[in-house]
């Protein structure tokens, strides 16, 4: 059996107190990345959410139909989501490409809120109806798989030609992130019991999962990370400029010699 050939249902049954609740965990969290003056990697956030809305409102409901919801308002559910996920992914690839100091704390408040947040809402919502929406992926999963391969793609062919090893793209570490950060999100829904609820194939559920976790935020690995380079090239987090601007390939040098660190 052909796992990315085959038609994938991406599907959450939730409460609606998720809803709310995840709003509270959207606004704290983005008042914390201002305190800690992190405004770019807030910014970045706010833009994948915006982001994610067009592409799940815009393509994935308005142009290939794909989406379907019951018990709430399409737009407005897919508005949440879109901020929910969009803030959150985009926060926290932008957070393990810059190799934060407080990497791991920042990944255990945003993983740790994705398995609560569902355990909350089920047991303070108790009595709530529950939303479903699903969409499918057969329309557009190979428009997606092409994004993958133009951008690997050209990593790669870049990669070939560069003869300075310190100016090339990490495509394992880029890999690495871009499969990690859906797979946590994919985990978490799953364990949540939002993902894939009313399905009892289990087989389905895991298709589901590895499908979204290989393809879905890993196909703008390369995309992000070049967007990061060129931005963080000029600028730091505090959006001022930096006293020494770098080239493109001068910045990769410096993000290839940067460690994962800790105070």
């Amino acid at each position: 059996m052909n796992l990315l050939a085959s038609e994938i249902v991406a599907q959450r049954v939730f409460n609606p107190l998720y809803i709310y609740l995840d709003i509270v965990f959207l606004v704290a969290l983005c008042v914390l990345l201002a305190v800690k003056k992190k405004y770019l990697t807030l910014l970045w956030g706010i833009a994948g959410g915006v982001l994610y809305m067009v592409v799940d409102y815009g393509i994935f409901h308005l142009l290939t139909g794909s989406r379907s919801i019951e018990g709430g308002n399409l737009f407005w559910v897919l508005l949440w989501m879109s901020m929910s996920y969009g803030i959150t992914n985009f926060v926290w690839i932008w957070l393990w490409f810059s190799k934060d100091k407080h990497l791991v704390e920042w990944s255990f408040l945003i993983v740790v809120w994705w398995i609560a947040a569902p355990m909350l809402a089920n047991t303070f919502g108790a009595n709530l109806p529950p939303i479903k929406i699903q969409r499918t992926t057969g329309a557009y999963h190979g428009y997606m798989a092409l994004i993958l391969v133009l951008g690997y793609g050209a990593a790669i062919g870049y990669n070939l030609f560069q003869k300075d090893n310190s100016k090339r793209f990490p495509l394992l570490w880029m890999l690495a992130i871009g499969v990690l950060v859906q797979f946590a999100w994919e985990f978490s829904l799953l364990v949540g019991g939002i993902r894939s609820a009313e399905f009892t194939d289990w087989g389905q559920k895991l298709t589901t999962l590895v499908v979204n976790s290989l393809l879905e935020t890993n196909l703008g690995a390369v995309p992000i990370y070049c967007i990061y380079a060129l931005v963080t090239s000029h600028y730091t987090e505090d959006l001022k400029r930096r006293s020494l601007a770098v080239t493109f390939r001068g910045r990769l040098k410096e993000l290839n010699e940067t460690r994962v660190r800790g105070e």
